[in-house]
Order: C-alpha cells, then sequence, then structure tokens
C-alpha cells in the first residue's frame, strides 16, 4: 500500500495561495475529467499559471494530486484528533460531532467528493488507490478509538461493526450529494437558492443520521 502521508511529514503543510490556487484548479479539473484525463496542461491553463510553476511547487502531476489529498483530508484529520482529546464530550455527544463534519466535509468539498467516487468505481489505478486506501484506514484507525472509548464508558455497545457503520454515514451522505438535484424536485424544494438548499440538506442528513447511529451505538434501553 501506498502511504503518501509519511512522505509529507517533513514538508511545510502549509500552501502559499498561489498553491492552493493550483490545487483547486487541478481539483476541479479531476472531478470533471478524471485523473488520466487531466494534463498538467490542462492545469497550467486553468490555474492561469505556467508550466514551470507546477513543476517547481509540485514535481509532478502525482505529487500534485498527493497535495491535493493532503490539503483537503489534514484538515479533517485534525478535527478528529481534537474531538477525541476532548474530555469535556460525552462519547455521544462526539459522534454527532463526527456526523457534523463528515456532512460538512461532503457538502462543501462536492469535487473533492466526486474525485473519490470516480476513482473508486474505476479502481484502475494503483497509485490513486493506495491513497485512498491509507485515508480510510487511518481516518476509520481514529473513529475506533472513539468508539471503543463509548464502550470502555458503558455507553455503546459492544457489537459494533464499525466498517459498516461508517459506510452508513458516508454512503447516505454521498448519494444525496451526488443525487442533490433529484432530491430538490422531488421535494419541490426549487425555490430554495443554492446556500439554502445545501443549508437544508445538511440539517436534514444530520438528523436522520444521529437518529440511526444512536440506535446503533446507544447502550439504552
Amino acid at each position: 500500500m501506498f502511504s503518501f502521508v509519511s512522505d509529507f511529514k517533513k514538508r511545510d503543510m502549509e500552501y502559499s495561495d498561489k498553491q492552493v490556487q493550483i490545487i483547486e484548479s487541478a481539483e476541479r479539473l479531476f472531478a470533471d475529467k478524471g485523473f488520466s484525463g487531466t494534463s498538467v496542461r490542462d492545469i497550467a491553463e486553468t490555474a492561469g499559471v505556467n508550466l514551470a510553476m507546477i513543476s517547481y511547487y509540485f514535481g509532478s502531476k502525482e505529487k500534485l494530486f498527493e497535495a491535493m489529498f493532503l490539503h483537503r483530508s489534514e484538515s479533517f484529520k485534525l478535527q478528529l484528533e481534537t474531538m477525541l482529546q476532548n474530555k469535556e464530550l460525552e462519547p455521544m455527544e462526539k459522534v454527532e460531532q463526527l456526523i457534523e463534519q463528515y456532512i460538512l466535509k461532503l457538502t462543501s468539498q462536492q469535487c473533492f467528493h466526486r474525485i473519490m467516487v470516480r476513482e473508486q468505481m474505476m479502481n484502475n489505478n494503483g497509485f490513486i488507490a493506495g491513497q485512498i486506501q491509507t485515508l480510510k484506514t487511518r481516518n476509520q484507525a481514529l473513529i475506533k478509538q472513539l468508539i471503543q472509548e463509548g464502550q470502555d464508558k458503558g455507553a455503546f455497545k459492544k457489537d459494533v461493526d464499525i466498517p459498516l457503520m461508517m459506510m452508513t454515514l458516508i454512503g447516505t451522505v454521498s448519494q444525496l450529494v451526488t443525487t442533490q438535484h433529484y432530491y430538490k424536485e422531488i421535494n419541490g424544494l426549487q425555490s430554495l437558492s443554492e446556500e439554502e438548499f445545501q443549508q437544508h440538506i445538511q440539517t436534514k442528513l444530520s438528523q436522520h443520521l444521529k437518529k440511526i447511529f444512536k440506535a446503533i451505538l446507544s447502550n439504552e434501553e
């Protein structure tokens, strides 16, 4: 399995405005055209920079893809770690925060989400598959700590299938994000602005998933 995080640990995690501009331009193109269908020249033209600048900052399209993953995933990892270390929150409160963070992540980073969905469906690029697997494994290890804390305190059931539980969370949010135009029409929400609609689906998802997770996890009779 290819581990991209360790390769970057000794590097500066803070990107300049120009680097972020390039990363976000690449992200939009990867979402629309796929990794293989996007050239470095396409990225340079979209970002309004020359090819040499991309080579200087990132070295290659593969390294730029790594940087995009790092840019999107590190902040989420820090959020999970901070939440785990918060002694003031009860385990179920942490789970509710986890749900809200995942919903916000997927709804606010829809290009990145499309890349993840596309590449997992195609599964024909070992380099990208390795990065996705590393990202999933790392996040699941953190979430396992959270569930273990609740179990140790007697708040959560012992027989929790964590991978399946996370599939319920990510799959539900992913399905709604991917088919949101249908959801809008079916529920007669066409009059909402895009901002209002995104807030609506975030609220609905949060309420729905918190009920499901309480039923899955809670030891309350």
